[in-house]
């Protein structure tokens, strides 16, 4: 067998961590048939097999796996030699965050961030997962939880809240058949990523559904599924907020339950003396307060 290229590898590595070839097409600037067809190759040159192909990504075979043992960690390695060689530009910030704060707090607010600080450049990113900063060139990054990330600076910018919420046109046809709100185990209730309905129902009286109408391990999906009108979801309000306010979702009664956790600002060590980072940081803390006083002063859900 020939020397395999180390970029057939370089991407190997990507796509494994990734376990996703749209996004780790994304994060190599390559389309995903370039990707797909490196890792064809590198698959040929080896004569094995090393992931499976599935509807919602890819997994690695057992010589996928045993490959990602072998060579991952010498590019990690390879990585945090280079790190500091890298010029980090003050003027540029690289912020991740969940598509859900994303879309619905942050960026309805970004145009004031641009107006205070036009000299710097932002580069966003929407994920789930917790950013990897040792691999991944990332200045900062606003996630969700309880704080406790070892290793990283966690500011506590507000918490959250939970309630049930469906749409308008299925509201009306509930109350059409004569249910109301007070009745939710009749409703058609959506599955929620930790199950939080059964909090739900063991605070405020009743018992869980023996079934939902669908289960879903993401917010996101969670929360499309409620503006179809497939049924109801345990709604973040901080996230809700906007599509409430628009008519688009409703809250079914007042009763809300506190959860342990809250949106936080994270970052690495590396990024406390990045000017960006600190006018970022500065700014956001400032907008975190404004959005607690405006809560407390229109006596809507706390966030605090």
């Amino acid at each position: 067998m020939s020397r395999v290229p180390l970029g057939l590898l370089q991407q190997f590595v990507l796509v494994a961590r990734q376990g996703n070839l749209s996004r780790a097409a994304a994060q190599a600037n390559l389309t995903v048939s370039a990707l797909s067809h490196q890792i064809r190759q590198l698959e040929e040159r080896l004569e094995r097999r090393l992931f499976e192909r599935g509807p919602r990504g890819v997994a690695l075979t057992v010589e996928g796996r045993c490959l990602l043992e072998s060579v991952g960690e010498h590019f990690d390695g390879i990585e945090r030699a280079l790190a500091r060689y890298r010029v980090r530009r003050h003027d540029a910030l690289t912020l991740s965050a969940s598509s859900g704060i994303m879309s619905s707090w942050l960026m309805p607010r970004l145009p004031k961030l641009v107006a205070a600080h036009p000299e710097l450049e932002l580069n966003l990113q929407t994920g789930s997962a917790l950013v990897d900063f040792a691999r991944e060139p990332v200045d900062a990054a606003l996630r969700y939880g309880r704080g406790d990330w070892e290793g990283l600076s966690c500011e506590r910018l507000f918490g959250e809240w939970l309630a049930p919420v469906a749409t308008p046109a299925l509201v009306e046809r509930m109350r059409a058949r004569g249910v109301g709100a007070d009745e939710l185990a009749r409703w058609p209730l959506l599955g929620d990523p930790g199950d939080r309905w059964r909090e739900w129902f063991g605070q405020f009286g009743g018992a869980p559904p023996p079934r939902y109408v669908a289960h879903f391990d993401n917010t996101d999906a969670l929360r499309h599924a409620a503006l179809e009108g497939l049924g109801v979801a345990l709604g973040r309000m901080v996230t809700s907020r906007s599509l409430i306010e628009a008519g688009r979702l409703v809250v079914l009664g007042q009763r809300y339950l506190a959860v342990k956790e809250a949106y936080h600002l994270v970052c690495p060590p590396r990024s406390r003396e990045h000017r960006g980072v600190q006018a970022f940081r500065a700014w956001l803390l400032d907008e975190a307060a404004a959005y607690r006083r405006q809560l407390a002063e229109a006596h809507a859900v706390p966030a605090g």
